[in-house]
């Protein structure tokens, strides 16, 4: 919805030229290392799925004229006007690329407990909403449209990225140390189930957002999602110790 209504995504010059540069690599690179891989995967079994691989390089020939006709189509264009879908590639563009940087800072710099990551990415889940409360400050109560600079949700989905790094693998990594073997499975259920109910309640929650922009604002809606996550991760640091004796050694 940000991205969408409130968000300025028509660019010009520089920086339409600099988003034409950023979205060519993260459209190529994946694909020129997918198609690697494919030229590795047919030499190695075209012998025996000769119709599978044929089908396969087929999908690629299909994937790269698409490429090639995206691409082509905006720098032909003076002017660039973003997707409000485009955003989603983020996350898995900023995991890909600060994954292993967060893992060789934890293997060689600095080893937190366990109850430490998951309250600084609590925190930084609270900052993103935050940069976005900063970003929408000056939307009017009631504005159903707005041109805000498209970098606070860059920045924004930055931030969450970093946070989902510091909750999402480490808490699955903890299930298979912490949980009984023979309830290995359904702990891994529950993990899961619970996702799937905080992407519900997220949606729900979202669609108060009319409401609140018209009673209040668009910023004191992402300030609400800015405390909540912040004060919690601020609380979790506190009872770092108290959370680690819980463990018993398991790191």
């Amino acid at each position: 919805i940000f991205a969408a209504d409130y968000t300025n995504r028509v660019l010009e010059g520089g920086a339409g030229l600099a988003f034409k540069i950023t979205n060519t690599l993260i459209t190529v690179v994946p694909a020129i290392v997918l198609t690697w891989l494919l030229i590795k995967l047919v030499m190695a079994t075209y012998r025996r799925y000769l119709l599978s691989n044929i089908l396969l390089c087929i999908a690629f020939i299909v994937i790269w004229g698409l490429v090639t006709w995206m691409l082509q189509k905006e720098f032909s264009s003076d002017k660039t006007e973003v997707p409000a879908s485009w955003f989603g590639v983020l996350n898995s563009f900023f995991i890909v690329v600060l994954a292993p940087m967060f893992s060789k800072v934890w293997e060689d710099h600095w080893r937190p407990s366990t109850p430490i990551k998951f309250g600084v990415g609590l925190v930084l889940l609270g900052l993103g909403f935050g940069v976005l409360a900063y970003g929408s400050a000056g939307i009017p109560s009631g504005a159903k449209t707005a041109s805000v600079s498209m970098m606070y949700l860059v920045i924004a989905y930055w931030l969450h990225t970093m946070a989902e790094l510091c909750v999402s693998p480490v808490g699955l990594s903890l299930i298979s140390k912490l949980s009984p073997p023979r309830l290995l499975g359904m702990m891994f259920g529950i993990w899961f189930g619970m996702t799937a109910i905080a992407n519900l309640l997220a949606g729900f929650s979202g669609s108060f957002i009319d409401q609140i922009t018209k009673s209040y604002s668009l910023s004191v809606f992402f300030l609400m999602f800015t405390a909540i996550p912040a004060v919690a991760g601020v609380i979790i640091l506190l009872l770092n110790k108290w959370i680690k004796g819980l463990m018993h050694g398991v790191e």
